[in-house]
């Protein structure tokens, strides 16, 4: 006779009726070897019902009061975080001499506590054992969990050296439990204790002891690499191993080692999860490659499994930030009703970096209409928008309907773009009023943006007063100083340049070295201002440049050689502004690229106003350039070598889902 089917509905109450039917002895005779109690309960929600007949059941129904019975009461309370229900079980355990002798039971009445936040109760069952053969490795390992759980990894570290000076040999759930901790405490040398263990254990270590320890040597920036070591070592790795240094390495932005270490899992046959692929996404966008994430999006399209809305708001926001908002666009389209507040904030916010505020605004006004109400995220992306795009008086009346009529309260960065917003429009005195009367304390943003305003329009005694704040703030940001210098060297006040140079060679503080780089065909080739020489010194630099220089000079450019913060003559600054970094990635990619094929630059830092006017016009000369310049630091110059095949592969699928759009004659994401 098969077992009831407690899943359902019926089967549910009909369990409940029947267990009640097990105290007629006749019921108790045919139910008893078909029905467990332990099924019951476990899948029952009616944990009122269930503890009643338990308790009921001492002296009518002694089978139902065996261990096993109570555990699986138990676990049904821990799922559904039952204290009520969990008091009641615990007095039953504890009043009966053979309950009270099991030390499952005892584990299971810590962990319920534990879960359910009171470990007081947890740590009163713990202590009150005196018979120490009551104390296993499953007592000792709940204990430090529960610690664990609620903020106590100290606690639980020390849980698990008692069990140690105990002679109670850890078992591989314990042991996680106590990397875990060592994680929180970030206490590398206990956690290389812990590893030593591991290796003299005898018994099979299994694969989340593993991944504990790989987290802990990834969480220690010093020991990544043995982190790495331990990874290729590993007999055995998961899909969690494998997304744990993928993880990693995309926060470290190793974008070269992140890359290859997916494309050896795919080539292990390991597959891949969704999260896999939301982590290496953002990595895609910040070093603009474009190719990789076109690959990425073709293993999405070649699964059997439709992707989860995080992938393709990360889908969305990698192509954003690549320049290519049109396939956003179409993804963010293709959702249909599976939208979700982030999927409207991600595209917006793609339109305002990208400078395409009309749309962003057409697209603001649809979310409304669809009954979507827009949130702070919401109003950051269309502030920066009217901010990037000189949309002034636009940006105020929608700063003041974020908090008449969509009830948002204002935040600090909603403050940041009104700053942004007023200073780019050259009303300083009213930028200064809204810092001191904002209801929060100016941030280095604030007081960054305020300084960057001061530079476009001159303002040197309010950009020194921006500045001031900054170096408290920021004392070792080289960009404030830098900043600072040019407000000086526009006002061609050279020894107030020289003092900030200065200033800064006494703090020890050197200025960031403006980095360039450009995907061509397979590579990412990486520049750096000033540097290049072998690339310039040859031939075919050299009749690529001229020639390039002739067709600008007709089109009316002539250098803009206040950008140079040094008191040389015309001809030295002009020669300088000559070697900056986009405009070597930009000669090497003409060269090296066929013609009509799109070439994007990204870079590390602002534009010089210089190099902006120079791309620009290059641009109406070939028509091929996009610009792409983050705000964000590139720390480490990375290599990306994609392999031919997968890229061609990717291509081909995804301009068949979406074909290409029209080359960007020139294109801007980016504050200068």
């Amino acid at each position: 006779m098969p077992c009831l089917d407690v899943t359902t509905p019926l089967g549910t109450r009909s369990s409940i009726i029947n267990a009640k039917f097990l105290q007629i002895p006749l019921k108790q005779s045919v139910f008893s070897k078909h029905l467990e109690f332990s099924t019951l309960l476990s899948k029952s929600s009616k944990l009122d019902e269930a503890v009643t007949l338990i308790e009921k059941s001492s002296s009518s129904l002694p089978d139902l009061s065996t261990p096993k019975a109570y555990t699986d009461l138990l676990h049904a309370c821990i799922s559904s975080k039952s204290l009520h229900h969990g008091r009641k079980i615990c007095s039953l355990v504890l009043n009966n001499p053979n309950l009270r002798q099991d030390s499952k039971l005892l584990s299971k009445l810590i962990t319920l506590f534990s879960v359910c936040r009171r470990l007081d109760l947890a740590r009163k069952i713990f202590e009150d054992v005196t018979d120490s053969t009551l104390l296993t490795e499953k007592v000792w390992a709940a204990m430090a969990i529960g610690y664990s759980r609620n903020g106590s990894p100290r606690e639980a570290l020390l849980v698990y050296v008692d069990m140690l000076c105990s002679f109670i040999e850890p078992g591989n759930f314990s042991i996680s439990v106590a990397l875990k901790a060592c994680v929180n405490l970030k206490d590398l040398r206990f956690g290389r204790g812990i590893h030593g263990q591991i290796v003299k254990r005898k018994e099979k270590v299994d694969q989340v002891v593993y991944n504990a320890l790989l987290k802990l040597y990834m969480e220690e920036r010093s020991s990544f690499e043995d982190a790495r070591k331990l990874f290729d070592r590993m007999s055995e790795r998961n899909i969690v191993t494998w997304n744990s240094l993928i993880s990693v390495l995309s926060k470290k932005v190793r974008v070269h080692e992140m890359f290859n270490l997916f494309r050896k899992m795919q080539e292990e046959k390991i597959g891949f999860s969704w999260a896999t692929l939301t982590t290496i996404l953002p990595a895609c966008s910040r070093v603009a490659g474009l190719l990789t994430g076109k690959e990425i999006h073709a293993q999405i399209l070649k699964s059997n499994e439709k992707p989860d809305v995080p992938l393709l708001n990360s889908l969305m926001d990698m192509y954003g930030k690549c320049g290519e908002v049109e396939y956003s666009r179409r993804i963010f389209d293709g959702m249909l009703s599976n939208k979700d507040l982030t999927s409207w904030n991600t595209m917006l916010n793609c339109y305002a970096i990208n400078g395409n505020v009309e749309e962003e605004i057409n697209l603001c006004e649809r979310m409304i209409e669809s009954g979507v109400a827009p949130d702070g995220i919401t109003f950051v992306a269309l502030l920066s928008g009217c901010s990037d795009t000189g949309l002034t008086e636009y940006g105020l009346s929608l700063f003041e309907r974020m908090k008449t009529e969509f009830r948002v309260s204002p935040a600090l960065e909603h403050y940041a773009c009104l700053v942004d917003i007023l200073g780019r429009a050259g009303k300083i005195e009213e930028t200064v009023k809204v810092i001191e009367t904002m209801p929060f304390k100016p941030s280095a943003s604030i007081w960054g943006s305020l300084l960057n305003s001061c530079r476009l329009h001159g303002n040197v005694l309010v950009g020194e007063i921006a500045a001031k704040e900054l170096f408290v703030l920021e004392p070792r940001n080289p960009g404030n100083y830098v900043m600072v210098s040019h407000i000086y060297a526009d006002a061609k006040m050279w020894e107030n340049v020289d003092k900030i140079r200065e200033m800064m060679k006494q703090r020890g503080i050197k200025k960031e070295a403006g980095c360039s780089w450009v995907q061509v065909k397979d590579k990412i080739q990486i520049f750096v201002a000033g540097g290049g020489y072998e690339f310039r010194n040859s031939d075919e630099y050299k009749k690529v440049w001229t020639e390039l220089q002739e067709a600008i000079e007709k089109l009316g450019y002539s250098p803009d050689t206040s950008v140079v913060l040094h008191d040389v003559d015309e001809e030295t600054k002009a020669n300088w502004v000559c070697g900056h970094s986009e405009r070597l990635a930009t000669t090497y990619s003409l060269i090296h690229t066929g013609e009509g094929v799109p070439i994007r630059v990204t870079k590390n830092l602002r534009v010089c106003a210089d190099c902006h006017s120079w791309m620009k016009i290059v641009s109406q000369a070939v028509k091929v350039l996009e610009l792409v310049a983050t705000r964000n630091p590139f720390a480490k110059a990375s290599l990306l070598e994609c392999r031919r095949n997968l890229i061609a592969e990717a291509m081909q699928l995804i301009d068949t889902e979406f074909p290409a759009p029209p080359c960007f004659s020139f294109g801007f994401c980016m504050r200068w």
